[in-house]
């Protein structure tokens, strides 16, 4: 079975790519939803944030936005944050590609954000980075409610820039035209790796 990183920064159409794969019938771990549902009511990451982030936590599930106040820009917090979730994450991965292992898939798609930062990257056969031109990455994400320019500057600090990731892919898929070219683009890929 090929394991097929998807990567990019916040905005760059990551998830419209998510979706083109599974359009075309591939298996899709997203990283974002397992921490999600690792932070939601009973998830659990719940009970070692709510441990080491006194007030993060509210009925039951990991309050982001506080969560988020307690790492944002706070090096050794997020340092014990990832401590936390970056295994859980890794484990559910790992129950992904087993049950696509049994299901006799020829290829999936690993959606992992910081897949460099990370080293996920040493867990794929080839790497997707989607990117597009800076001035529509940020147009995207200040769209989005409550953002601001700050948490933007915030997150991007954390990333491995657009164009070392670029550098680093196997494959670009470039995002800032259209979907439709975007999809074309994976639809190209796609009848290449098969």
């Amino acid at each position: 079975m090929k394991i097929l990183g998807l990567t990019g920064g916040i905005g760059m159409g990551k998830s419209t790519a998510a979706a083109t794969f599974r359009r075309h019938g591939l298996p899709v771990f997203d990283a974002d939803a397992a921490v999600h549902a690792l932070q939601a009511r009973g998830g659990r990451a719940v009970a070692p944030i709510a441990a080491a982030f006194p007030g993060s936590v509210r009925d039951g599930a990991v309050d982001r936005e506080a969560l988020r106040r307690a790492v944002l820009g706070n090096p050794p917090a997020l340092k014990v944050l990832e401590k936390i979730v970056h295994p859980l994450v890794r484990a559910e991965e790992r129950r992904f590609l087993g049950r696509a292992r049994r299901q006799g898939r020829r290829l999936v798609v690993l959606d992992i954000p910081l897949l460099f930062e990370t080293g996920g990257e040493a867990r794929c056969d080839a790497v997707v980075v989607v990117s597009a031109p800076a001035a529509v990455q940020k147009a995207r994400v200040l769209r989005r409610g409550g953002m601001t320019e700050e948490r933007l500057a915030a997150i991007l600090a954390r990333q491995t820039p657009d164009a070392e990731k670029r550098r680093r892919a196997d494959y670009v898929i470039r995002t800032g035209l259209s979907r439709a070219h975007a999809r074309r683009g994976i639809r190209r890929l796609l009848e290449s790796l098969r």
